[in-house]
């Protein structure tokens, strides 16, 4: 089981540097063509891996596969671009708010419902203390947690049509096909820059294929409630990541905001175990679900 934690937080670490090595390489090319070549390498990978057979499947089992690529595209170019305007770990905390709002509407119990007000103070106390936060940051980051709360219930849906990581492989094509024509404009040839290229390259294995493959391996050794606490983690890994690489200073009321949401996340991670929140209809705990 301890390897399996160290697994979990490795994971967790690989996520956010390479969010942090992305966000550093801003300046040499637009966050879309960043986000372009990370999707782009894992759709490589995962097909590599898995390849996937796609013969005799139904239009039902093609809509869902798109659904989950449109909102892995969705989420994955929301918050590259949230990071592009505000601090790392302020982006992520924002953006965790997605997966803890689809978590807590299966709700059985009202003081269950503290995890909500808990969250909702972390994302207010970013109103008191706004240094380095702007409107435009802000909003994007909810767009990532909205399509991180559709890629949730997508994920289920697809588990239940196609074999293994078949449909994961297929969606992570259609997410990087999705994004191929406006990473061009912005992007050009900057797109094909060695240096660029390798780098990017190196950021889709470090927040895609690393950290996936070890969640997958966790999860057999690990019980999900575990699992899903170690997650909530992700926010305060992003503020400290983008601190050492970055140097990005949060203020006190920033970093209080990072910790009630943390916490909110926990909190929601107990109850589940517990019995007081219900998995959803689609079948999937939110809270569990680790960051594609």
């Amino acid at each position: 089981m301890r390897r399996a934690v160290w697994m979990v937080v490795a994971g967790i670490t690989s996520v956010q540097v390479g969010g942090a090595i992305a966000k550093g390489l801003f300046d040499r090319i637009d966050p879309t063509g960043m986000v372009f070549l990370r999707l782009a390498t894992s759709a490589v990978v995962l097909l590599l891996i898995t390849r996937p057979g796609w013969r005799g499947r139904t239009r039902a089992d093609w809509f869902v596969v798109l659904g989950l690529g449109a909102s892995l595209a969705t989420m994955n170019w929301a918050i590259y671009q949230s990071f592009a305007r505000i601090p790392l770990g302020l982006a992520v905390t924002i953006e965790f708010v997605g997966p803890l709002t689809i978590a807590l509407l299966g709700s059985r119990r009202w003081r269950d419902l503290a995890w909500v007000g808990l969250a909702g103070i972390g994302v207010l106390l970013l109103g008191f203390d706004s240094s380095g936060v702007t409107v435009v940051g802000v909003l994007f980051a909810l767009l990532a947690g909205a399509a991180w709360a559709t890629y949730i219930l997508m994920s289920a849906s697809t588990g239940r049509r196609w074999q293994g990581l078949d449909g994961l492989s297929l969606a992570s094509i259609f997410a990087a096909l999705v994004l191929l024509p406006i990473a061009i404009p912005v992007s050009g040839d900057r797109l094909l820059d060695p240096t660029v290229l390798a780098l990017g390259v190196a950021v889709g294995l470090l927040s895609s294929v690393i950290p996936y493959s070890l969640e997958m391996m966790a999860l057999r050794r690990l019980p999900t409630a575990a699992f899903g606490i170690l997650m909530s983690l992700e926010p305060a890994a992003a503020a400290l990541a983008a601190l050492v690489i970055l140097q990005e200073q949060l203020g006190i009321l920033q970093w209080l905001a990072v910790a009630c949401v943390v916490a909110a996340s926990v909190g929601a991670t107990r109850a589940a175990a517990t019995g007081g929140l219900t998995k959803t209809s689609h079948g999937v705990d939110p809270t569990v679900a680790p960051l594609p």
